[in-house]
């Protein structure tokens, strides 16, 4: 067991997965969705990740610049050279407590903000959201949370499907002062 989802296949040797397949980042669907929980997860067991990309990203990709950038983006370069000068591994990551998570987000050079999600509602969505979920299955009150989550670019909400973005780093590269 990798303890990565199934849901994209993959192969993974030691520290290293390589994505078997393009992983699309339209923002069309569940696809997207599935994409980002599986970087996502590589990011926060602290594992290198080789994959390529498809689809123009119908939503600001600079949310994905805490992700490790695909090694081919077919048709934007600049994107791809922008993506790869603005990742920093540990940007974007939370950590949990009772009842609440915290948030780190340096996405933006030259900012970092730490939020602290103790809402019940704002921390019950953030955490069904680390599984890809269809926007549809949220009843009311995450439905508002989505859109307070999605407003700090903490969840990914395109093509029906909503997933949380940050990643809980269980291991860092060594050594970590690097960060």
């Amino acid at each position: 067991m990798s303890g990565l989802p199934g849901t994209v296949p993959h192969r993974r040797s030691g520290r290293r997965v390589e994505a078997a397949v393009p992983l699309d980042l339209s923002g069309a669907g569940r696809a997207t969705a599935e994409a980002v929980r599986f970087l996502r997860e590589c990011q926060g067991l602290g594992l290198g990740v080789s994959w390529r990309a498809t689809g123009t990203p119908a939503y600001d990709p600079r949310m994905l610049r805490h992700l490790p950038p695909p090694a081919e983006l077919l048709g934007d370069a600049s994107l791809l050279a922008s993506w790869r000068a603005g990742h920093v591994h540990g940007a974007l990551y939370h950590r949990r407590g009772p009842e609440f998570v915290t948030v780190l987000d340096r996405r933006e050079r030259g900012t970092a903000v730490r939020l602290t999600l103790d809402h019940p509602a704002l921390h019950a969505t953030f955490l069904r959201l680390l599984e890809p979920t269809p926007v549809a299955a949220l009843d009311a009150v995450e439905q508002e949370a989505l859109g307070l989550l999605t407003a700090e670019r903490l969840v990914l909400s395109c093509g029906g499907w909503a997933v949380t973005l940050p990643p809980r780093i269980r291991q860092w590269p060594v050594p970590c002062t690097a960060i």
